[in-house]
């Protein structure tokens, strides 16, 4: 096995350090974004729509499950970049260990949880009675592939945190594929419909899950050496994961927690809008993936310089961040917004869905960019070891008001239009407080002081 492939972040010229970074994430990203796309694509042109909608309406739930491992990911990346950054291999050795065996535990756990849970929560959704047996037999499917699926995340982001965004990219490449032929052979040959799609994702979940363990185990030249005794909870290491993980969690659940009511809202306008708000999230992830593939790059390019004690530099790679993501975003908009009818019609001939996914888009995408500062401070702030204020801000002033509006607004005005003004009230006012407290919150004189003492202890 070849050695291990990282990207320099240290040294050099910032921007060149952060795209070369950002852009194997960023396609990455959109490889594992074709496991249900493709799901989408086909089921909607060889199913019809009512598969397309019970398919979409799952995806708040999943994204909830998923989400809350996605954030001790977060922490357990966080934890090695540092270490990375500080040249202490003793500890990245210990880190690598306790995050494989806590993706298995964890893994196992989403499993038993989705299988139990998955027709009583389409239930409270509201899910319309039509698409729910479907909506349910995918979800427990899906959630067989939860151990295979928290090995390739944690596998990718401790890939990343020492630099290589590469492999994770390749390995995704070749799930995908895997995913694009099973669903074409399980859905449009063997006409197994939803059931098909599920067991594609699964499959090739399965396969990116090989391809990572495979890189880790066998890597050359890096600071583990995985061995089954080896395998085992450090409590240090775990308590270290959990400080910055456990926040992004709780971070990231909230996220989803916000949108089940949001997909809860839509539900109630009918099928015809649900089938329309699960194209429009595929679509719409063109935007979530740029941007949050920018936030795991600053986190990354802020870990190792601040573990590395090059302070100045960090602050430096998130003006750059920042101006990156403006840039993408306000392409992003323009594009989506004047094409909004076509990229519908990519997923569907339903002319109802089509309309009112326009609708949709004409709303949401000219306000992308009151989203950007949220990602990237967030990102950095998590990268320095930071998580406290950032993820108030986030459950309190995103969250907690986007429900708040919707059990208030919607009622009394109850359109579409109504439930997606949420989002862009709640990007603002959070924006501005992670600029204030960017700016004046001392944050990086508190995580100085806290890394020299632990460095020095």
């Amino acid at each position: 096995m070849k050695s291990v492939k990282q990207t320099d972040i240290l040294t050099g010229s910032i921007p060149k350090q952060l795209l070369l970074f950002f852009l194997p994430i960023w396609f990455g990203t959109l490889f594992q974004q074709l496991y249900n796309t493709a799901d989408t694509l086909i089921v909607g042109n060889f199913v019809g729509t009512n598969a397309l909608a019970a398919v979409g309406a799952t995806g708040p739930f999943v994204n909830l499950l998923v989400g809350l491992f996605v954030g001790l990911c977060s922490g357990a990346g966080v934890v090695i970049a540092q270490s990375w950054g500080a040249h202490d291999p003793d500890a990245v050795d210990r880190q690598v260990h306790t995050a494989l065996v806590l993706s298995i535990a964890v893994g196992a756990l989403l499993t038993v949880l989705g299988l139990v849970t998955a027709a009583p929560i389409m239930r409270l959704l509201g899910t319309p009675d039509e698409i729910l047996p479907d909506a349910a037999l995918y979800l427990r499917i899906y959630f067989l592939g939860m151990i295979p699926q928290m090995l390739y995340n944690m596998g990718t982001n401790i890939l990343r945190a020492i630099g290589d965004s590469k492999r994770p990219l390749y390995f995704l490449i070749a799930a995908s594929l895997v995913n694009i032929v099973l669903d074409v052979v399980f859905i449009a040959v063997f006409g197994w419909g939803v059931m098909g799609a599920a067991l594609a994702t699964v499959l090739s979940q399965v396969a990116s899950a090989v391809l990572t363990l495979r890189c880790i185990v066998g890597s050359q030249g890096m600071p583990w050496h995985i061995r089954t005794e080896k395998l085992r909870l450090h409590g240090d290491v775990f308590a270290a994961i959990c400080t910055i993980g456990v926040p992004a969690a709780a971070q990231s659940a909230m996220y989803n927690i916000s949108n089940m009511f949001i997909q809860s809202s839509m539900n109630s306008f009918g099928t015809s809008t649900i089938a329309a708000w699960g194209v429009y999230g595929k679509i719409d992830f063109l935007f979530w993936m740029t941007i949050n593939s920018l936030g795991i790059a600053i986190t990354t390019f802020a870990g190792q310089n601040f573990g590395a004690r090059q302070y100045d530099r960090v602050r430096r790679g998130v003006r750059v961040c920042l101006a990156m993501a403006a840039c993408t975003t306000l392409v992003i908009s323009f594009t989506f917004y004047n094409l909004a009818e076509v990229l519908f019609r990519l997923f569907s001939q339903d002319d109802a869905v089509v309309a009112v996914g326009v609708g949709m888009m004409h709303v949401l995408t000219p306000v992308y960019i009151t989203y950007v500062c949220i990602e990237v401070l967030a990102g950095a702030l998590r990268g320095c070891g930071d998580v406290r204020v950032p993820t108030l801000i986030t459950v309190f002033f995103v969250c907690g008001l986007r429900m708040l509006w919707l059990f208030i607004a919607v009622p009394i005005r109850h359109e579409v239009a109504t439930v997606e003004m949420s989002y862009p009230i709640t990007w603002s006012l959070a924006s501005a407080l992670f600029i204030l407290y960017y700016v004046k919150g001392g944050w990086m004189q508190r995580c100085a002081e806290k890394w020299e003492k632990k460095q020095a202890g």
